[in-house]
């Protein structure tokens, strides 16, 4: 039987190939580590192994461009007449995704004028990379861990009522950021950059599912959180949803920051571990602290 450890809360993207990792010594070795990331699924696999661990790939989530340019030059056209407020900016993803879409329009002159009327505000340092490299001025900034409650704090005290807010969606809609806006009076409007959506080929998570109900993984790595939710939409039609419930009960969790956390804990999870703050490479760091002392499965 394992024996699980206390902790909170999961956040939002994850950092990019290239920051600082300190590596200590190799506790992951003869540990088996479940990865449901899919874009920088390659560099965690590669952290995992760097401690002596194995990865367990299991993509989760299909990360899809969902602009329409049309809807694009509608809005455009609309704040032309009736400007925009406040911007929000939520991914590095989705603010290029929206300039893309100006550039193919030939309406990004326009959007900077708009943003130039706005006041602009981000929720990390991706999107603020992105604004800069366009000579956005970003008015605020939400603090680490750069999750929906800290933009909120940002905004505190900011006149809302009758204000029109345009918020960049990854994903799906910050139903959290929404209910904040709208419950101060604003009017928010959204621009659809991308969707998260289940892999074209679920037969990895079948994999996983498995692995888990026979006892071969000792950690599962969750590094968003739509990838708990699809982990269970796949178990469900599987016929498994509460076999994957009792095995990630027997088994370690961990969550890269407080919304993923979240996620979890509303299918019933406990999460293990989180990383504080939300970010790779403390979230790699915790993870080997955890498995330090856990002995290998199937060895007593």
């Amino acid at each position: 039987m394992r024996h699980k450890m206390k902790t909170s809360h999961c956040s939002g993207e994850i950092d990019a190939p290239g920051e600082q990792e300190t590596f200590g010594r190799a506790s992951m070795r003869d540990k088996t580590v479940a990865i449901l990331e899919s874009r920088m699924r390659d560099h965690i696999a590669s952290l995992v192994r760097k401690y002596g661990g194995t990865p367990f790939s299991a993509p989760a989530l299909a990360e899809i461009l969902d602009v329409d340019p049309a809807h694009i030059h509608e809005l455009i056209r609309d704040w032309n007449s009736t400007p925009p407020d406040i911007f929000v900016f939520q991914t590095g993803v989705g603010t290029r995704a929206v300039f893309a879409a100006t550039d193919s329009l030939l309406l990004t002159d326009v959007l900077l004028r708009l943003l130039d009327g706005a006041q602009v505000i981000v929720r990390g340092p991706k999107p603020i990379a992105v604004l800069h490299s366009r000579r956005v001025r970003v008015d605020r900034a939400a603090s680490d861990p750069f999750t929906t409650h800290e933009v909120v704090a940002e905004m505190h005290g900011t006149p809302l009522r009758g204000k029109r807010v345009v918020v960049q969606r990854y994903g799906e809609t910050n139903r959290e950021l929404q209910a904040a806006l709208e419950s101060e009076g604003a009017g928010v409007i959204e621009i659809v950059t991308y969707r998260w959506a289940l892999p074209e080929d679920t037969t990895p998570l079948l994999r996983l599912i498995d692995a888990l109900g026979r006892d071969e993984i000792d950690l599962v790595a969750f590094t968003s959180a739509s990838q708990a939710s699809n982990l269970f939409t796949v178990a469900q039609y599987d016929g498994k949803e509460e076999s994957i419930k009792q095995s990630l009960g027997r088994t370690l969790v961990a969550s890269i920051g407080p919304v993923c956390s979240v996620a979890l804990h509303k299918f019933a999870v406990r999460v293990d571990i989180e990383a504080k703050p939300p970010k790779l490479a403390p979230f790699i760091e915790a993870i080997n602290a955890a498995l330090s002392d856990r002995r290998p499965l199937g060895k007593s």
